[in-house]
């Protein structure tokens, strides 16, 4: 069985850096880290799951939210089945809880449409807490 776990969150003052890994293991027999989409979803207090970052199975195309373009960066190491999240220049509305996910159906096409849509992915970690505050 396929488990995901993630790491790294804390509390961080605004302006901050923090590094966030999900460290991927169980897969199937001929499966890999690059079989599958990857993304990383966050949830602050009262509001619905956000995509926040997706890269394709191909390793090479990868997609930010608005909010997060230009501060995040999403990167995968496939020799330790790892998924890596650095974020930088945080802000208090950064805060959450941040899930790693993956998803075995997207490639392309499908992914450019559905690259952060939570339905597509089948695997998900336990979460790793976020709080930017001074």
């Amino acid at each position: 069985q396929l488990q995901l776990v993630e790491s790294g969150g804390g509390l961080v003052q605004p302006g901050g850096s923090l590094r966030l890994s999900c460290a991927a293991s169980g897969f199937t027999s001929g499966l890999t880290l690059d079989s599958y989409a990857i993304a990383w979803f966050r949830q602050a207090p009262g509001k619905e799951r956000e995509g926040v970052s997706s890269m394709h199975r191909d390793g090479y195309n990868t997609y930010y939210t608005d909010s997060v373009r230009g501060r995040f960066i999403i990167s995968r190491d496939n020799a330790k089945n790892t998924v890596y999240l650095q974020m930088n220049s945080l802000k208090p509305e950064d805060t959450g809880v941040y899930y790693c996910a993956l998803a075995p159906q997207l490639a392309t096409p499908t992914y450019y449409t559905y690259r952060l849509d939570p339905l597509w992915y089948d695997y998900w970690g336990q979460g790793t807490q976020v709080t930017v505050s001074s």
